[in-house]
């Protein structure tokens, strides 16, 4: 049995965000995480790792690295994280499953339901679902190496109910001693007294509402936008459609965006009249109108920018994520968010 286990660079001890652009890196036997997997008996005989930033901005480049070191290490199994909680780790966690899925070798990941990875991943992975920080990690292990050793064995593995790992979207028939009409029938019985039951669960990434803000005027306001607003030049290359990275870029000192300093690169509408006045984008005159007023407190000193043309769910979902947590870290109490 060959096992290779993928890192983020926090867990491959390559260091935190200042090494979030490192690149591609293999190392032979468990390294973080991994010797915890090794103890609960699933040797790791390769760690293959890549920093969160680097595989965000060059996805394909770092997942070919990463598949032939796999293909090269003769993987009977692979196993993605723990990545918790964090939307970068998670999402590279998801993809690499599912590219991995695609060539036919099984995947076990760990993160929480909620994580961009789930999404991204497609179905290929079993994923165990985990706490939102390393808190789980003692619960997560054993349960991880459990499937991984099955799998890699070409052992049978149960349905999500009894194995404990999320469902993965697909549909298996099996044989009911019911009719078709008698289970209809029951289902309907069911509801009419109150009990919710389905064969077919329903989707739901619903997003519940905010609380209202307690005082506006003490608030500090975040500016964000899917519009595509960069500096002249486009110089950290977003991409005008299907993009996979958001940008951040500094106002603390300025009262408006000039068509001099800022267009708009999205390709899903004409930017004709928003590139003459990019506050129309990134609504930063206003913005400072309200805090000079005393309508808000103060404007956050950073804007952050994608560009939201035919963005798969799962990335804007993972880049949501990972903008919000940006944001609750610098103590931003309310988002004004533009869209095209």
């Amino acid at each position: 049995m060959t096992v290779v286990h993928y890192l983020n660079q926090f867990f491959a001890g390559l260091g935190g965000e200042e090494a979030a652009d490192h690149e591609t890196v293999r190392f032979d036997g468990p390294h973080g995480p991994g010797k915890a997997l090794t103890a609960a008996g699933l040797p790791i005989d390769v760690t293959v790792a890549c920093g969160d930033d680097r595989f965000a901005l060059h996805e394909a480049d770092c997942l070919v690295t990463l598949l032939a070191w796999i293909e090269e290490a003769g993987a009977d199994v692979v196993v993605c994280g723990p990545s918790f909680g964090s939307g970068r780790y998670g999402y590279a966690c998801g993809v690499l499953a599912r590219e991995l899925g695609r060539r036919g070798t099984p995947v076990v990941a760990a993160m929480t339901p909620d994580s961009p990875g789930v999404l991204a991943s497609e179905g290929a992975a079993y994923i165990v679902p985990t706490t939102g920080n390393v808190a789980g990690m003692r619960d997560a292990v054993p349960v991880v190496a459990s499937l991984a050793s099955r799998l890699a064995s070409g052992a049978v593995v149960g349905s999500p109910d009894e194995e404990g790992y999320l469902p993965r979207g697909l549909r298996a028939n099996v044989r009911s001693e019911q009719l078709g009409a008698e289970r209809a029938l029951d289902l309907l019985l069911a509801k009419l007294n109150g009990e919710l039951r389905t064969e077919i669960a329903p989707p739901t990434d619903r997003v519940a509402p905010p609380d209202p803000l307690g005082d506006p005027a003490a608030a500090r306001v975040a500016l964000v936008t899917e519009a595509g607003c960069v500096p002249q030049g486009n110089p950290d290359r977003l991409p005008t459609r299907h993009t996979n990275i958001w940008l951040r870029y500094p106002i603390g000192d300025r009262a408006e965006l000039g068509p001099e300093d800022y267009l708009s690169v999205h390709a899903g509408f004409d930017t004709t009249e928003a590139n003459r006045d990019p506050d129309r984008l990134v609504p930063l005159d206003a913005a400072r109108a309200l805090a000079e007023a005393g309508r808000i407190g103060r404007v956050h000193d950073e804007f952050f920018t994608t560009t939201g043309v035919d963005t798969p769910v799962a990335v804007s979902t993972r880049m949501g994520q990972e903008i919000g947590a940006e944001l609750r870290n610098a103590g931003v109490d309310a988002v004004i968010l533009t869209g095209t």
